[in-house]
């Protein structure tokens, strides 16, 4: 029997998910090779020098129950989310933090005032756990977008996970390390787990709610799992096939130099260096979750 052991840590899951789900839309996989002439493609050209690297992360500090006059009390989320900005050209440097606390909720509410932080109401369109997650996911996107916009001279910035609500984001390229959804058929497939470190799989444009060019491409450093170090890249396709090419091109050559080791993240190779930097600052920053929890029950109480 022959195998290969994932390198990342158990504890994180796979690269792949359990099991992928099909693309909602069906992707023109001709539109910078025809499908029949796929290959990994070599990138040529000099890595970007000034990369920006731009992630969030967002923590649940208690769920809340929300009294109303006429009905049932309803669920809501007290929340703390932060974004922020690494720019990579010759040393790494955190340019941008923000943090903000909010009440989720589809209730009338007002905001939680606390001891150590208020909870300003974000409302939401529904009070599902679902609904009211998707509601800090997007507050979330916005922070992201909000510190994105004030930093606009770097050659190359890179938002950790897809672009998805994030597409605005000036010269943004979505970087995708888990891999949910299935796009190409089994014989592009073959290509993508084909790859060598710093190869490129050709274009393809998928259309749903709005339009990316997406390619995937290998990392080095990456164990013999068939996905080892293979992360999917998406860009909006508001520009042509020539430039879209190019900028693939310079995220491939660019992107091997941040992958990560995995003797020193659990996720290597495809937690790049800058990103895990920074999500480990911003957690910092969210606060003490405890001591955020007891402010909470003692505001509730008063």
């Amino acid at each position: 029997m022959r195998f290969a052991v994932e390198q990342w840590a158990p504890e994180y899951g796979t690269p792949l998910g359990a099991e992928l789900e099909a693309a909602s839309a069906v992707p023109d996989v001709d539109v910078e090779v025809p499908a029949d002439k796929w290959t990994p493609l070599e990138s040529h050209g000099r890595p970007a020098e000034s990369v920006l690297f731009i992630d969030g992360v967002r923590r649940v500090d208690a769920n809340v129950w929300i009294d109303r006059e006429d009905g049932a009390p309803l669920l809501g989320l007290c929340a703390t989310y932060a974004a922020g900005a690494v720019r990579c050209d010759g040393e790494a440097k955190l340019v941008a933090a923000e943090v903000r606390r909010g009440l989720f909720t589809s209730a009338p509410a007002e905001a939680v005032v606390t001891k150590h932080g208020t909870y300003a109401v974000r409302a939401t369109a529904g009070s599902s756990p679902e609904e009211l997650w998707l509601g800090l996911q997007q507050r979330m996107g916005e922070l992201e977008r909000e510190v994105a916009a004030t930093q606009s001279d770097a050659e190359l910035v890179v938002v950790d996970g897809p672009l998805t609500g994030r597409q605005h984001v000036p010269g943004g390229v979505g970087y995708v390390k888990t891999h949910r959804v299935q796009y190409l058929s089994p014989a592009l497939q073959a290509v993508m787990t084909a790859l060598l470190p710093g190869q490129r799989t050709p274009l393809f444009l998928t259309t749903t709610s709005w339009s990316r060019y997406s390619w995937y491409t290998r990392l080095p450093g990456g164990g013999d799992a068939p996905l080892s170090g293979v992360v999917r890249c998406e860009a909006g396709a508001d520009t042509d096939v020539v430039v879209a090419r190019r900028l693939a091109d310079l995220v491939s050559v660019t992107l091997p130099r941040f992958a990560s080791a995995a003797h020193k993240d659990p996720r290597a190779p495809q937690n790049l260096y800058p990103i895990g930097g920074l999500e480990r600052e911003l957690r910092r920053r969210l606060g003490d979750q405890q001591l955020l929890f007891r402010a909470l029950r003692v505001a509730a109480a008063r």
